[in-house]
């Protein structure tokens, strides 16, 4: 009787010589953990929002920012706490972006300037006969004629002279621009002055001014007013001179015939 190969051995044999004929599969290439940078701010800030089971040394490896630097920026402290959802800042760049302009204002446009307005008045003056002397006007006190008026602004600018006339009408300016004036008035041969002849008047547009100014006669030029019953007080007066030169000579003639 034959004896049987053992046939065991033989498969065992056969598995391993087909496993070294086989070619060598490689290693799967292990997957690295893929990290984006965040886009920087608008104001250049590089921020970072801490996910769940971060800590300050993963988002250090993780993002290459030195641990030291990622607590100076966040004021971290030596045990660098740290909370999910937390935005820590990892750095700054500079901002490139333009900013955009506003719209344009407007000019306002330029107003042209109001022309100042400048109207006249007009001034009137009556040299009146002060017959009784009172610096006050009446109704029978007439104007006198032959009197110098004067009207002269204080920049020299306008200056207009008039004389007065007789009767009851005033000596009239008109249309006398605006200003400051002084009105001054000279009375004729004969007569004094009652009342002050200057005179400031301020003038503005649509004035009309009328200014009073009197004065009298003088005593050389008054007229001799004849006394009742038609004797002249000067013709008194000489009788009275007379009359006591003919007394005086009366005594002078007794006493000297009382020393005789």
């Amino acid at each position: 009787m034959k004896k049987a190969f053992p046939l065991l051995p033989l498969l065992l044999a056969g598995l391993f010589w087909l496993v070294l004929a086989s070619p060598a599969l490689a290693a799967p290439v292990s997957q690295g953990v893929v990290y984006q940078t965040p886009t920087p701010m608008p104001d250049g800030r590089i921020l970072y929002k801490v996910q769940s089971n971060d800590t300050c040394l993963s988002i250090s490896l993780l993002t290459g920012v030195p641990l030291d630097t990622l607590r100076k920026n966040n004021n971290l402290n030596g045990d660098c706490v740290i909370q999910v959802g937390q935005e820590l800042l990892l750095g700054r760049v500079e901002s490139t972006a333009t900013p955009t302009p506003g719209p344009s204002p407007t000019p306002t446009p330029l107003l042209p300037t109001p022309t100042p307005f400048n109207g006249n008045g007009q001034v009137c003056v009556f040299l009146y006969n002060d017959v009784n002397g009172d610096a006050i006007q009446q109704e029978t006190e007439t104007a006198i004629s032959g009197g110098a008026v004067s009207l002269t602004d204080r920049t020299g600018k306008v200056s207009m002279t008039q004389e007065t006339s007789a009767g009851d009408q005033p000596v009239c300016f008109d249309e006398v621009p605006e200003g400051d004036y002084n009105i001054s008035v000279a009375v004729p041969d004969g007569y004094n002055p009652t009342t002050s002849m200057n005179y400031a008047l301020k003038v503005e547009a649509g004035d009309q001014s009328t200014l009073d100014f009197g004065a009298q006669l003088n005593s050389q030029a008054a007229p001799v007013t004849p006394s009742e019953g038609g004797r002249s007080p000067v013709l008194g007066i000489l009788g009275a001179v007379l009359l006591l030169s003919g007394i005086g000579l009366g005594v002078y003639v007794r006493l000297g015939r009382k020393t005789g």
